[in-house]
């Protein structure tokens, strides 16, 4: 049977992952995603948190503009290697020479991702073992185990592909990415990786990433805490040998390839939420302006009061449209109205009649529908969100840091 592909379905990429014993249980940790022949066009979007792992740092320095050439991404789980001072830049750095020597390239040329604990030093024992094990297994057969390798309390893993046509030319774009808690991500998400072999210059990549991520990476939340180390990556073969991206139409058509799998991929983050149940799909419509319908929206899915009455099944709608009220977005509460799963169950700030059973069942299934109308404007805006079961308390207090 042959090995499922994604990561490096776009011709022009490798990769491969190895356990080196940084996770707790016995799974692969380390991985590499590389060109196969030099350094490529690269984006990359990055947390807002203050508070950053070693690994941003380093790629931030070495993709100061969001954007640039690259051979590789190299990414370990099990450790963030973050708060651990001058040491945690040097083994960062580290980690891109020894990716780099196996590659033949520049340690600049190496971009690096750490996720997992806080506050505790790589074992660089392991890291050095990890990568060269990784990097002597490099080819297009490895992509299940890459995709393994990034996770910490996901159950599973996630992965998306498109593709379309540009300029008469058949282009792919395919992504992994790891996300469960710690996930209200502002630029970026937890961890994604993604390539194409489309080719476009690193400007247009950088504004076909940035757009792709303000409606799909951006627009979830499972807890409302923003990691220390997101980073998304995007690397450009141009492998599919169209005419090169440098904007107008051809940008668009690969921008909404690329918003295809980040959409995909982010919902798959918010599914797989720790402890999560079910996924809260939350339409704020009729705001003053697109930037307060988000806030409102974002201030709903991060509600732990609507969150929970979501697990409960419970068509609590004072709970939605107060935490609408307290968010910078303006709330007139005598013009709101609210559906849940299409039925409308508030009108102007007010209960009305309805299908209370009906709306029960829609609130018990996988997905809930909820929009909130502020009757205000034309600004509207949709979040991902999942509820708040008891898994989720039981998963974060007994999580190591």
């Amino acid at each position: 049977m042959a090995k499922a592909r994604h990561i490096t379905l776009p011709a022009g990429f490798v990769a491969a992952a190895a356990r080196c014993g940084l996770k707790t249980r016995d799974q692969e940790d380390m991985a590499i995603i590389a060109a196969t022949d030099m350094a490529v066009p690269t984006a990359m979007v990055t947390t807002t948190n203050q508070v950053v792992g070693a690994t941003v740092r380093w790629d931030r320095r070495i993709l100061p503009r969001g954007y640039g050439r690259c051979r590789a991404v190299v990414v370990n789980a099990g450790n963030a290697n973050t708060c651990n001072g001058k040491h945690g830049d040097r083994d960062a750095a580290t980690m891109a020479k020894l990716t780099a020597n196996c590659l033949g390239c520049e340690a600049e040329q190496v971009l690096v991702c750490s996720t997992g604990v806080i506050g505790q030093p790589l074992d660089m024992n392991k890291v050095r073992a990890g990568i060269v094990a990784a990097a002597g297994m490099l080819s297009t057969y490895e992509d299940a185990a890459v995709a393994r390798a990034i996770l910490t309390t996901d159950t599973h893993t996630k992965s998306a592909v498109a593709t379309g046509r540009i300029a008469g030319k058949a282009v792919t774009v395919a992504g992994i990415a790891k996300g469960s808690g710690m996930i209200a991500p502002s630029l970026a998400t937890m961890l994604g990786f993604i390539t194409t072999d489309a080719r476009c210059s690193p400007v247009a990549l950088g504004r076909a990433l940035r757009s792709a991520s303000a409606n799909s990476f951006n627009a979830i939340s499972v807890d409302g805490d923003r990691s220390t180390s997101d980073t998304v990556v995007l690397l450009a073969s141009g492998a599919a040998g169209n005419t090169n991206i440098t904007g107008g139409t051809p940008l668009e058509k690969f921008t909404k390839l690329l918003q295809g799998v980040c959409a995909e991929l982010a919902e798959a983050i918010v599914r797989d939420g720790e402890g999560a149940t079910k996924l809260l799909r939350i339409k704020v419509r009729g705001a003053r302006s697109d930037q307060e319908a988000m806030a409102a929206a974002k201030t709903i899915a991060e509600s732990p009061l609507v969150k929970c009455a979501a697990h409960g099944g419970d068509p609590n709608w004072g709970r939605i449209l107060a935490a609408a009220g307290r968010s910078n977005a303006k709330v007139d509460q005598d013009k709101a109205s609210c559906k849940i799963g299409g039925l409308t169950v508030m009108r102007r700030g007010a209960s009305c009649p309805f299908d209370r059973r009906a709306a029960q069942v829609h609130m018990a299934g996988q997905t809930v529908q909820i929009e909130l109308d502020l009757h205000l404007g034309r600004g509207s805006y949709t979040v991902l969100t999942c509820d708040l079961s008891r898994d989720y308390v039981t998963i974060n207090a007994e999580y190591h840091t």
